[in-house]
Formats: C-alpha cells, structure tokens, sequence
C-alpha cells in the first residue's frame, strides 16, 4: 500500500506539498505543518465530492489525522491549503516519521535537515 494524503475521505490529494518541521529540544513533542500550493482539492468539479473534514495521512499502518486545516486566498481566489499535525510524544513523532518516509517514497520526495 503506498502511503498518501487526503482532505476528502477517498480522494487523494495529487499536489505534492511543502513540508516544515519543527521538534523540541527534548524530543518530546513536534509539529509538521504542510503547504499544498493549487491544491486539487481546491478544484470546483470536487465541491460536490464531499466536505473537506480535515486532512488524513493513510498508509499501511493506519490513519494519522489533524482537523487544523485553512485556506489561503489571494484577490478571492483560493491559492493554497495549510494544516497543521501535531505530534504530542516521540512515538507519535516516530510514527509520523515512518509515514513520511513511505510518502516520500511513493511520491520521490526528498528530506533535507534546515
């Protein structure tokens, strides 16, 4: 199974995002958040598909999902979705971890340490 994301329960989201992180010094808590620029979820043809009820990161072990989603519009045209994962203990970072490496793999993503 190759790991993907989806706003809408059953449609994947094709637009590859931009990925921040951002850990504590102690390793116990972390956030990931996500920039998807044109998202096809933003497509008019999916308004009737469904709500958008936050974004869900599936793959073989699961479901890891955040309901912190927003929109970014420019002169009324929506631009980009922004979410935001928080990950509370290092096995949630863990697990996140191994999603993205899955993700990244499914979709030739690369990881580069800031």
């Amino acid at each position: 199974m190759i790991a993907h994301i989806q706003f809408i329960k059953g449609i994947d989201e094709k637009v590859l995002p931009d990925i921040r992180l951002t850990r504590s010094r102690d390793g116990s808590t972390g956030t990931a958040t996500f920039r998807f620029k044109n998202a096809n979820i933003l497509d008019k043809s999916l308004a009737l598909s469904g709500e958008i009820t936050g974004m869900y990161m599936i793959d073989q072990e699961g479901i890891l999902e955040t309901r912190d989603v927003s929109a970014r519009f420019v002169n009324g045209k929506p631009q980009a979705v922004e979410s935001i994962y928080i990950m509370k203990s290092p096995e949630a970072w863990d697990r996140f971890m191994r999603f993205m490496k899955r993700y990244g793999e499914s979709n030739g993503l690369v990881f580069t340490k800031a």
